[in-house]
């Protein structure tokens, strides 16, 4: 019969629109509070040693002649003593 069209007015609208926002982000900071000691646990945090040996293999070739590897190690030997 009659269709009885309401304005809506644009401040409702953003008030809805924000409280969605709202709700989404209490929601996700809730979540965030809950499982992030479990993802720490988790973790392994490398050591600075860890990280030392990792950047001296990156950088540092190995020796593949034997000659110059024999001398490496008797150089070694020779200053351990």
């Amino acid at each position: 019969m009659f269709k009885v069209y309401v304005e809506f007015p644009a401040w409702a609208t953003f008030l809805i629109v924000l409280g969605a926002f709202a709700l989404i982000a209490i929601v996700a900071f809730i979540l965030h509070k809950l499982l992030r000691p479990k993802l720490k646990q988790k973790e392994d945090k490398p050591t600075e040693a860890d990280y030392a040996k990792e950047e001296l293999d990156r950088v540092l070739q190995p020796v593949e002649d034997e000659k110059v590897s024999k001398e490496i190690q008797d150089y070694k030997q020779n200053d351990d003593e």
